[in-house]
């Protein structure tokens, strides 16, 4: 039985980056889930305007993707990439 998977995108409004992001990672869930219903992947979207540590943290990084709170990747998010570590 596949676990669940929680990824966590950190962004902040008005960044097309972010924007891209996103769309990457909804696009790369959806294609998963449609072909591994037992797969379930819950996707959290944070604000570094709405949280000083994030802030500090990844300000200068943004997007970040985390996957069950470890850091996937930043910028610019592959989906080759990203739906080969969510298969894993």
């Amino acid at each position: 039985m596949a676990r669940d998977i929680r990824l966590t995108l950190i962004g902040k409004p008005g960044c097309h980056l972010c924007d891209d992001a996103r769309d990457v990672v909804q696009g790369v869930i959806a294609e998963i889930e449609t072909t591994d219903a037992s797969r379930r992947m819950l996707l959290e979207e944070l604000s570094i305007l709405d949280d000083e540590a994030l802030r500090d943290r990844y300000a200068e990084e943004i997007p970040v993707l985390l996957i069950d709170d470890e850091v996937h990747n930043y910028w610019r998010i592959d989906p080759v990439r990203l739906k080969a570590a969510l298969l894993a």
